[in-house]
């Protein structure tokens, strides 16, 4: 599982057109504000989602048992409105796509006019703009570990909480807001909890991206006709899934990819489970000491997530997002079975080196990441402390 080094950015007389300032000003103009509130109860939101993602860290500390996450408050915490989420990801996407981007990209610019060249510029401001506008509206918080190689933040990277989302989800679904921001904040900070037990994994999984990214480099020749025919598939999947109550998820991107492409996405995709089915986890873990109603937001959560409209079940199907979001789900089964099997101090092992993360085929066979990874030798574990049952 090693990646490649990530790249430098090549000089060339001209640049590879990914405006991500323009696409942030795509999305500012089509994406909507939110809900509106009185300057008071905007301010006392905000005073308490920060509070939230501050308390989070202790309770993450003495589920995960993890050292590194012993007051752990190195991150940029950031309560932000949908278009601060935008351009925060445009910044890092800067940092993500740029440099591999020229490399993949460059010899190809040397041949578009300066029209074909203004068109793809705005084209692809304008494509990801709109995607990033329906992201935002999604979105209830990230952490993004990037931030600092784009030279915004603090070292630990940047965590934010994107407060309209959370306030229109509460008012929709009935939810106790100070349960619910504290439910939001535990996962957000086990994110970041996760890079800090493992400082090797933001390079390791930049990289990785960067491998992934010159895959998809080589279909750009035929990307809108395959862009296309995804979205027929997403519509497709959708009808399929009316007719027979499920479907299987749309392809998205894996469609572009070359064999090579595809073992890449798997290992992406089976990191990014990881890191989300842990977070999960230790949301569960939670009980009606910590959040009340936790019983209530969970039920109610699950259920919104299986009754949405045309343009969102739409976008899922083209970017492949309800593909992930079940390869999530199998994450979560993975962590919880690992942890069921030999503890939360064994399963903490995890974080140790790029090996001990689970391949692909690991994510639905955890005994066979036991097997490799724990075997028969004595379990080291990262910390000696005893983890309280929830």
């Amino acid at each position: 599982m090693n990646a490649s080094p990530a790249p430098q950015r090549p000089d060339s007389a001209r640049s590879v057109p990914l405006n991500f300032g323009l696409a942030h000003k795509v999305a500012s103009f089509i994406t909507p504000g939110g809900p509106r509130l009185e300057d008071q109860r905007k301010r006392s939101a905000v005073e308490d989602m920060r509070y939230a993602a501050t308390a989070a860290v202790d309770h993450v500390y003495n589920i995960t048992g993890l050292d590194a996450a012993h007051n752990l408050h190195d991150s940029e915490l950031l309560i932000v409105d949908r278009a601060t989420w935008v351009q925060a990801n445009a910044q890092s996407f800067d940092v993500m796509l740029g440099p591999v981007a020229e490399e993949v990209l460059g010899s190809k610019l040397e041949h578009l006019t300066d029209t074909q060249y203004a068109i793809t510029e705005v084209g692809g401001a304008t494509e990801l703009g709109a995607v990033l506008g329906f992201l935002s509206t999604r979105v209830l918080g990230q952490y993004d570990p990037y931030a600092a190689l784009a030279g915004h933040g603090a070292s630990g990277g940047r965590l934010m909480i994107v407060a309209p989302n959370l306030v229109q989800l509460e008012k929709e679904l009935n939810l106790d807001p100070a349960d619910f921001r504290l439910w939001v904040a535990l996962h957000e900070q086990t994110h970041r909890v996760q890079f800090a037990a493992a400082p090797w994994l933001r390079d390791y999984m930049l990289a990785t991206m960067h491998d992934l990214a010159r895959e998809l480099g080589q279909v750009t020749e035929n990307l809108p006709e395959r862009l296309a025919s995804a979205a027929t598939g997403a519509v497709r999947g959708m009808k399929n899934r009316e007719a027979l109550g499920e479907g299987t998820p749309a392809p998205g991107v894996t469609a572009l990819l070359s064999p090579e492409g595809k073992e890449l996405m798997d290992r992406v995709t089976a990191i990014m489970s990881l890191l989300e089915g842990h977070a999960n986890v230790v949301m569960d873990a939670v009980d009606g000491s910590i959040v009340p109603s936790v019983k209530t937001i969970r039920r109610r959560f699950e259920r919104r997530g299986k009754n949405q409209g045309f343009f969102p079940r739409f976008m899922g199907k083209l970017l492949g997002m309800d593909a992930k979001m079940l390869q999530y789900k199998n994450g979560q089964k993975f962590v919880q079975y690992i942890v069921d099997q030999v503890g939360m101090g064994d399963f903490n092992r995890i974080w140790e080196s790029p090996e001990n993360l689970p391949a692909a085929t690991e994510i639905t066979r955890p005994q066979a990441w036991i097997d490799r990874v724990l075997g028969a030798a004595p379990a080291k574990t990262i910390s000696a402390q005893t983890i309280p049952e929830n």
